[in-house]
């Protein structure tokens, strides 16, 4: 079964960057599309974007786009998001998820996606 690993979470200043690495094991990326979201204490989790091999660019929520890049490194078997201009409001415990496919507009509803990590803490304040 394919197994999710996140990583990069912290405790970044407000303007700042961070970068977070979900670790995909075989044979994920070559049949699943990896989905990240978010999850902020009191509220329901939601969907930041969609990467997939079979989509010729990725998909993202429009509360980040613009702000957040997702890419995939098949080679080292990660998928990355890329988070710039972070906001207070950005703070939440951040997961990957897969899903059997590619990216589409089911993609931004988590009841969608099979296999999740465990999250990674990201903590946006000065």
């Amino acid at each position: 079964q394919v197994q999710l690993v996140e990583s990069g979470g912290g405790l970044v200043q407000p303007g700042g960057s961070l970068r977070l690495s979900c670790e995909v094991s075989e044979p994920g990326l070559d049949y699943y599309a990896i989905g990240w979201f978010r999850q902020a204490p009191g509220k329901e989790r939601e969907a930041l974007s969609c990467i997939s091999k079979f989509n010729t660019e990725p998909l993202y929520a429009d509360s980040v786009k613009g702000r957040f890049t997702t890419s995939r490194d098949a080679v080292k078997k990660m998928v990355y998001l890329q988070m710039n201009s972070l906001k207070p409001e950005d703070s939440a415990v951040y997961y990957c998820a897969a899903e059997a496919g590619q990216c589409y507009s089911g993609s931004f509803d988590e009841t969608n996606y099979d296999l999740w990590g465990q999250g990674t803490r990201v903590t946006v304040s000065s």
